[in-house]
Order: C-alpha cells, then sequence, then structure tokens
C-alpha cells in the first residue's frame, strides 16, 4: 500500500515530462507560443518547453507540390477554356506563416487559383498555347511577390494542362492542315523554281558545246537500254532538220 502514492507520482512525473519533450525532425521547426507571445521557432532536435506555459506549432520546411484545380478562363480574345497548374513552394520563415495568415496552405492555394484566371485573362489562346514559359514564370513572380510576407517561397508554378472546347479544336485542326497545305505548295514551287534555273543554266551549257548534247544523247540512250524495252528511241537533234527547212525556204 505504501507504494500506492510512489507510483502515482511517478506517473505523473512520465506525463509532465511527456508534455514537456519534443523531437523534431530535420525538416521541421516548432513555433513557440508562451502565454499567448511568440517566441521564436527552434528545432530540429531536441525540443523542451515549460509544461502549461509553452505551446509549439509544427511548420514543415519541404517543398510543397500544390494542384491547382482547373479554372474556367476566358482568354483576352474571348475563347472560355479551362485550365489547371502546379505550385512548388516552401516555407522559409515559420514564424510569419503561422502568425501573418491563418492557413498558409490554403491561403496558397486561393491565391493561386484567382492569380490563375486573372493573368490567363490578360492573355491571348495563341500566346497561352505557345508562350507558355513566359506565362508561367509571371504567375510564379505574382505568387511569390503576394506570398512573401506569409514567410513563403514560390520556387515555381507550372500550367499542367488546356482543355479547350471541342469546336475550337477542329478549328486549329483545320488551321494547322490549312497551314501544312501552304507549306506545301510553297516547297514544291521552289523546287519547281530552282529545277528550272538549273535547267536554264544546263541549257546554256550544252547549247556553248555541241559534243556535249551528243554525249547527253548517248547517255539517254544508255538510260533507256538499260530498262529492256522493246522500243527504243533516237532523240535526233533539231540541227538536223533546220538544213532541209532552209532548203525547203531556198526553193520558195
Amino acid at each position: 500500500m505504501s507504494l500506492t502514492p510512489i507510483v502515482i507520482l511517478a506517473f505523473f512525473v512520465v506525463i509532465l515530462l511527456a508534455s514537456m519533450i519534443r523531437i523534431l525532425k530535420e525538416y521541421e521547426r516548432g513555433v513557440i507560443f508562451r502565454l499567448g507571445r511568440v517566441t521564436g521557432y527552434k528545432g530540429p532536435g531536441l525540443i523542451i518547453l515549460l509544461p502549461v506555459v509553452d505551446k509549439m506549432v509544427r511548420v514543415a520546411l519541404r517543398t510543397i507540390v500544390m494542384d491547382v484545380p482547373p479554372q474556367d478562363v476566358i482568354t483576352k480574345d474571348n475563347v472560355s477554356v479551362k485550365v489547371n497548374a502546379v505550385v512548388y513552394f516552401r516555407v522559409v520563415d515559420p514564424q510569419k506563416a503561422i502568425i501573418e495568415v491563418e492557413n498558409y496552405l490554403y491561403a496558397t492555394s486561393q491565391l493561386a487559383q484567382t492569380t490563375l484566371r486573372s493573368v490567363l485573362g490578360e492573355s491571348d489562346l495563341d500566346d497561352l498555347l505557345s508562350e507558355r514559359e513566359k506565362i508561367n514564370q509571371q504567375l510564379q513572380e505574382i505568387i511569390d511577390h503576394a506570398t512573401d510576407p506569409w514567410g513563403i517561397k514560390v520556387s515555381m508554378v507550372e500550367i499542367k494542362h488546356v482543355d479547350l472546347p471541342s469546336e475550337m479544336q477542329r478549328a486549329m485542326a483545320a488551321q494547322a492542315e490549312a497551314e501544312r497545305e501552304r507549306r506545301a505548295k510553297v516547297i514544291s514551287a521552289e523546287g519547281e523554281y530552282q529545277a528550272s534555273q538549273k535547267l536554264a543554266d544546263a541549257a546554256k551549257i550544252l547549247d556553248q558545246s555541241p559534243a556535249a548534247i551528243q554525249l547527253r544523247y548517248l547517255q539517254t540512250l544508255n538510260i533507256i537500254a538499260a530498262e529492256n524495252n522493246s522500243t527504243t528511241i533516237f532523240p535526233i537533234p533539231m540541227d538536223f532538220f533546220r538544213v532541209f527547212m532552209e532548203n525547203k525556204n531556198s526553193k520558195e
């Protein structure tokens, strides 16, 4: 019976020590409130708190990856799209993150959503699709500046997906197809133009050397014979007919 008070005392001592001792991981910090007033933050490692007097709030310093839910956005050129994004941020000042804002996770999420809608609402659809890196940088700067008083550093903002209406997708597909057809026609026309220039240059060279023309004829016959054709065509120079035409004109 005499051991009962000792056991009870030991029990209360254990409870008291458990309420005094806190162990924080390497990526954690503890903001200490003493009688309601903040005294700073401690950690990592072993933290000793005064019973009843001290209260501690844990804050993680690791980078947080926050998914921004899809937002309905009307672009500057009046196109309705649905866009979602992802925000990478971390707490750099645990004390500000606790006392300057009620819930820094919720506050950052709401700020990211409103900023995403406002920035994309000032951009054209073509800019949203082709200059995504520039828009990501603009979003990061705006959100980082707004969350700086909360002790939060936004390191990156990335637009994940842009969901276009089906009619806009069909229009863009038709536009892309027309653009590819235009490029094909331009390339074909450029090829014809370059070929005609080369043929004109070749004609000038052959005209200066009749022997070269005869060699070209023989080369053509060699190519035709290699095809195992039953019919062989002999090209006749136009100069051959010129003699007969001149004799006919002289008789007349």
